[in-house]
């Protein structure tokens, strides 16, 4: 959005601009602690003979049930010039409770005049780490030795003395080392040391014409990068921007290797590829940066930093997958190499805050996830409306422009559940407000569009007009509530309303105040159908250093702006959440879309990847984004269907529409300047692709539903990549122009104009159906499939051993089909078997929490469908539980298609013993069965007798 503001001014239309301003944006040789960090490396890298930098303690080691704590001393060949008493630094390894989980800390000694390291463990993490006291260890004067054992996997650590490096080890081979390289590098707070006053001109001159600089070219290079170490440690300038840092330099850097793996992930969100790329070795470039911006028409194959950071990295290689957890919301920048042909390495640099690492060590991909999101929290379960289809423009005019475009889904026969609408339906960029021209009757509006299952969202920004006669912005100046200047005054920079405050969320007087203003009688219009977007909250600041706030602003409790940017925007989407459940007194889920995200704000709803455009390369992107963002514990994410900016072509917004039918977050979008594009702009054939997308997607809900369950109770992710299916499927590691949804379905979106055929993978070890024609498919030796792809087809599989509920009877909206029955497919795998879930509740409320649900393990074995209904699997084991008051409504199963059947049955018996009706299609091997007789949420079978 900040484009449209910025050209406008210029008077250039948004669509002659085709990149990102590259300029706005600083790169790493302009950051002063990227710069520093990356010299620390050049230095151990050309001058090996130095010798460790930092020296293990050896009378500080105390060994614990629980982990292990020492300190270490830097040499001091590098820093220089450190405070007395500031540079030992006591580190400590924590064994949790978590599966596989150790967490890595190291502080400073602290002098008296050193301000404290900042820690966001309150806001990030969920609760306080557990730690475990199940251990083995042992000392010498070489090495410290922690071993455990936790689900038959066997974990354990070695602290190597000297030279200091910490390695991590999973069932006997080495997963993770800290420090493998020397590239750990603490800055503690130094005495700023004044310039000595120069000589008179003379006699400098003088000097100059004397001296003669006799050192070798090593000693040149040394100096060289030792003046690198110390470059902008007090102050730092970037355009006309200048960046005080009253607490001198403060960054921390560490290399975290992973021998044996070629593949490492996530560390969202970029718009590159899902296999990171190296940024050092022989490809040298920009490292992955993390800080959150608001990026216009974001470059694609880019490390640049976009609007959501979380420093979480996994690793992946056969029969083994790992990850890392930086604790850490200030800026971070992090290289990527490949030091050896089977290994990878990282170096993490980070401008300020904590050194505070969570250590995950699998074995796999789900124990990872499960364990990460134990500490920064479980997903927020949707309400059923949201991972619907949402239609979003900005902007839709006024009341009747609503009117029309609710009216011609109704036409066109397009089930939709959520109508947007942007800035321009306030009253002048003032949030919690209608243009009273435009919207009169808000509250009418809601209403015609809830009678149809059909909610609404509007957008509320964090950025606060300057207004007094503006009740928002009076009182939270009164309360003292916005962020501030160094000097105490309210901070004040331009956004969409011009002059505007920005609420500091860090304070939990002002997150109070945000969300009681989601109160009835507080938001004037609103209903218990109304929910909320928040946008520009990395926060966007127009006239702001890279278009964000002032590193040197002050937060709560006297915090820097450097120490919590990134987790301002979650702050905002916790904030709007707690609002939400205030208005409803905790009875409805909320649904809040939030821009900028960080490491737990999975826990508040859903994000989506910004201001993308609408190219056929947008498109592709699109899925490692979020494949990326997925794995990194935020399964609720989407990508603007059609692309944010420009005029898509009718090919690529049917192939757009088709892809994200598969993904979590299903939601078109447009900027003001472009055409109108809802699904029946086009024309046919197009519109009847568009439709067809988008009533796939309402006949999977069933499916994704569950889903969404199973990743709030585990964080598993709802779109997956093909390894986390086919963890030892060499092939599949590199793989991001496909995905799984769940573990069922496999995706290969077609992102070309004109795709006659595509080659798609399909790993071995499974049966794989055409989703469409339910025909079992044959993939080469090698799994690979060439598929016919004209426009109505995109390629999508079923994979054997699956089961999938569904609803087939399509309706305008999601919540209009609750009393419909269910249809069950069932892919058979290679031993004739298959295994799925369902999983309902009321869709809105907490209830599920209670036991108040319906679930069932769904299996088919030995020519047996059987249903059984475990309840307490996704019950809170804390709460009391009454007896369910919600059935499903209607559970019951309708129909039964089961692929791949070798041959026709001689009879179907339901658990009555009533014979069923049947059909059976030699091609495929599809038995259709009609009402055989289940419901969920309780017990039954069908047999089949051949």
């Amino acid at each position: 959005m900040l484009a449209a503001l910025l050209l406008a001014i210029l008077g250039l239309a948004v669509s002659s601009v085709m990149a990102v301003k590259q300029h706005d944006f600083k790169l790493c040789h302009q950051s002063g602690f990227c710069s520093r960090q990356r010299a620390v490396a050049e230095l151990v890298e050309k001058f090996p003979t130095l010798g460790p930098n930092y020296k293990f303690i050896e009378s500080s080691l105390k060994l614990g049930k629980a982990g292990v704590e020492f300190k270490i001393v830097e040499q001091s060949h590098i820093g220089g010039s450190v405070q007395p008493g500031g540079d030992e630094l006591l580190v400590t390894l924590d064994i949790l409770k978590a599966a596989g989980t150790v967490r890595v800390r190291a502080d400073p000694v602290v002098a008296k005049d050193q301000k404290p390291r900042y820690k966001s463990d309150e806001f990030v993490l969920t609760s306080v780490p557990e730690k475990s006291n199940l251990k083995v260890a042992s000392a010498n004067d070489k090495d410290v030795h922690y071993e455990w054992t936790h689900d038959s996997a066997k974990y354990a650590f070695v602290v190597e003395k000297s030279p200091f490096t910490i390695r991590f080890y999973v069932n006997g081979d080495e997963a993770i080392s800290m420090n493998d390289h020397d590239l750990f590098f603490y800055e503690n707070q130094i005495v700023k040391e004044e310039p000595a006053p120069a000589p008179p001109a003379d006699q400098n001159a003088a000097a100059e014409d004397k001296k003669v600089d006799e050192r070798s070219d090593d000693e040149k290079e040394f100096d060289r990068l030792k003046e690198a170490v110390r470059k902008d440690q007090w102050a730092e300038q970037f355009g006309s921007h200048h960046d005080s840092k009253p607490h001198g330099p403060t960054s921390i850097g560490l290399d975290i290797s992973f021998p044996g793996s070629k593949h490492v992930y996530g560390i969202p969100e970029h718009a590159t590829s899902f296999a990171l790329k190296p940024t050092r070795g022989e490809i040298s470039g920009e490292p992955y940066r993390l800080y959150n911006f608001d990026v216009f028409e974001y470059e694609l194959n880019s490390p640049m930093a976009l609007y959501g950071s979380i420093p979480f990295m996994l690793s992946h290689k056969k029969g083994q997958t790992v990850g890392v957890f930086w604790q850490n919301p200030s800026e971070m920048w992090i290289d990527v190499e490949h030091k050896s042909a089977d290994s990878t390495t990282s170096h993490w640099m980070v401008e300020s805050g904590s050194f505070d690492i969570f250590v995950f060590l699998g074995p796999h991909a789900a124990a990872v996830l499960d364990s990460y999101t134990s500490l920064t929290g479980r997903a927020a379960m949707p309400q059923s409306f949201a991972i619907a289809y949402h239609q979003c423009r900005w902007n839709y005019l006024d009341e009747a422009d609503v009117q029309g475009v609710d009216g011609n889904f109704e036409k066109h026969d397009i089930p939709y559940d959520v109508l947007w609408l942007d800035i321009e339906h306030t009253d002048g960029k003032r949030y919690f407000t209608w243009d009273n021209a435009k919207f009169p009757n808000p509250a009418n509006m809601q209403s015609d569009l809830a009678v149809k299952g059909r909610k609404m969202v509007t957008i509320i920004d964090p950025h606060i007009k300057k207004d007094d006669n503006y009740h928002v912005s009076s009182e939270a100046k009164s309360a003292g509530i916005f962020v501030k200047n160094k000097d105490g005054s309210d901070y004040e920079g331009w956004c969409w309303p011009g002059s505007s405050n920005w609420i500091d969320y860090t304070n939990a007087a002002a997150r109070s105040f945000w969300s009681k203003k989601f109160l009835y009688n507080q938001y004037e219009g609103s209903t218990p159908t109304l929910y909320t977007w928040n946008d520009m909250n990395e926060p966007s600041v127009f006239n702001g250093p890279e278009i964000t706030m002032p590193k040197d602003l002050v937060h709560h409790d006297n915090v820097e702006h450097r120490d919590v940017h990134n987790i301002y925007g979650m702050l905002q989407h916790r904030s709007t959440y707690e609002g939400h459940l205030l208005r409803s007194i905790d009875n409805d889920r909320p649904f809040i879309l939030s821009r900028a995200f960080f490491a737990g704000s999975q826990r508040y709803g859903a994000i989506w990847t910004g201001d993308n455009f609408a190219r056929w390369d947008h498109l592709e992107a699109s899925v490692p984004m979020l494949l990326s963002i997925g794995i990194a514990g935020q399964s609720f994410s989407g990508a603007d269907v059609g692309g944010f900016f420009g005029d898509p072509e009718p090919e690529l917004m049917v192939r757009w529409f088709q892809t994200a039918a598969f993904q979590p977050f299903y939601r078109g979008h447009a900027h003001i300047d472009t055409k109108r594009r809802e699904p029946w702009i086009y024309g046919e054939p197009f519109t009847g692709h568009i439709r067809s997308a988008i009533r796939t997607r309402y006949q999977l809900l069933p499916y994704i539903y569950t889903l969404f369950r199973e990743s709030t109770v585990s964080g598993t992710p709802v779109m997956r990549p093909l390894w986390y299916a086919f963890p030892d499927d060499e092939a599949t590691f590199a793989v991001d122009d496909e995905f799984m949804l769940g573990s069922a379905f496999l995706i290969k979106p077609v992102v070309q104009k004109d795709t006659a055929e595509t080659e798609v993978l399909l790993p071995a070890g499974s049966n794989w159906y055409d989703y469409e024609t339910l025909v079992k498919v044959d993939p080469s030796a090698s799994g690979k499939l060439n598929v016919k792809t004209p426009l109505d087809k995109l390629p999508v599989f079923l994979r054997g051993g699956s089961i999938v509920p569904r609803r087939d009877r399509i309706r305008r909206s999601s919540a209009l089909t609750i009393k419909d029955p269910y249809t069950l497919v069932i892919a058979l795998d290679e031993k004739g078997e298959a295994l799925g879930e369902f999983y309902n509740d009321d869709g809105r409320s907490f209830d599920y929490k209670k036991g108040d649900y319906v679930y069932a393990q769904l299996e088919f074995r030995d020519n047996t469908l059987r249903c059984t209904s475990p309840v307490a699997k996704y019950t809170d084991v804390s709460a009391k539980i009454s007896k369910p008051k919600f059935t499903g409504h209607d559970s019951r199963v309708e129909r039964l298609i089961i692929v791949g059947v070798h041959s026709k049955p001689k009879r179907v018996v339901s658990s009555s013993g009533a014979n069923l009706e049947f059909t059976f299609a030699r091609e495929g091997g599809v038995v259709v069965v009609k009402e055989p007789q289940g419901v969920f949420g309780k017990e039954w079978h069908v047999a089949f007798e051949f």
